[in-house]
């Protein structure tokens, strides 16, 4: 075998599956159709609306500028603006700008955190083609988890985390 191909199949052995992936394809297809007719250049909000009226047109349920309320320690602290949560469970954050950030991947986990949901897109409409980015959950560390880990416990859940397939023996 040809390092090529190794390299190859570990990427593919690493790949982590998202949840909800022909939502997401749907969600997807509605977008590029938009892009195809509109073009880069627009507002978020035109954007927004059309892509609106093209999942309504595939029958696909949504919430637009859905709210969702933030609480801490049992207290209202704020709210979060979702641009669209598709079928209770996708969160999609529409973008009309040059490059995406890091923080807009952050963005749409607090997002999908705050709602509970398992699956993000990020769609970038000035992108020339259209811009999408899956977004799944962040993995939880076993470091900032309120559960207690073993010392046994932590090098396990890093270990098969880092695509290790032999426990270590403690």
């Amino acid at each position: 075998m040809n390092s090529r191909n190794g390299e190859s199949e570990r990427m593919e052995a690493q790949r982590i599956e998202l949840p909800d992936m022909a939502l997401s394809a749907g969600v997807i297809n509605a977008a590029i159709q938009v892009h195809k007719a509109l073009g880069p250049g627009f507002l978020e909000s035109l954007y927004e609306e059309a892509l609106c009226i093209e999942l309504a047109s595939r029958d696909i349920p949504f919430e637009r500028q859905k709210s969702v309320r933030l609480v801490y320690q049992g207290k209202p602290i704020g709210e979060h603006r979702l641009d669209l949560l598709v079928a209770g469970r996708l969160v999609v954050e529409l973008k009309a700008i040059k490059d995406l950030e890091p923080v807009h991947f952050s963005m749409v986990r607090s997002y999908m955190k705050a709602v509970a949901a398992e699956a993000g897109l990020i769609l970038n409409f000035t992108a020339m083609p259209l811009t999408v980015k899956r977004v799944g959950r962040e993995i939880p560390s076993p470091f900032l988890s309120s559960k207690s880990f073993s010392a046994k416990e932590n090098l396990q859940l890093m270990n098969s985390r880092n695509g290790e397939s032999e426990r270590m023996k403690i």
